[in-house]
């Protein structure tokens, strides 16, 4: 590749970076209402999730049940 070439790339990947790093501050600045309603009831896929998020726990430990497929 010849050296402007190079310097192109290296410029489309540095502002591809640059705009990934400040896309969170940009959402951040938004004055938009919470994500989740709590006036609603949560979605299945909300409650679902539910349990496993805190599967790192150590005061319960890991379950060897196996469960028929439905």
């Amino acid at each position: 590749m010849s050296r402007s070439r190079n310097v192109i790339v290296a410029s489309g990947l540095l502002a591809f970076a640059a705009a990934g790093l400040a896309f969170p501050f940009y959402m951040a600045t938004l004055k938009t209402g919470p994500v989740i309603d709590s006036s609603k009831p949560l979605p299945p896929q909300a409650t679902f999730r539910g349990p496993y998020i805190n599967t790192g726990s150590r005061d319960v430990g890991p379950d060897h049940q196996t469960y028929p497929k439905k």
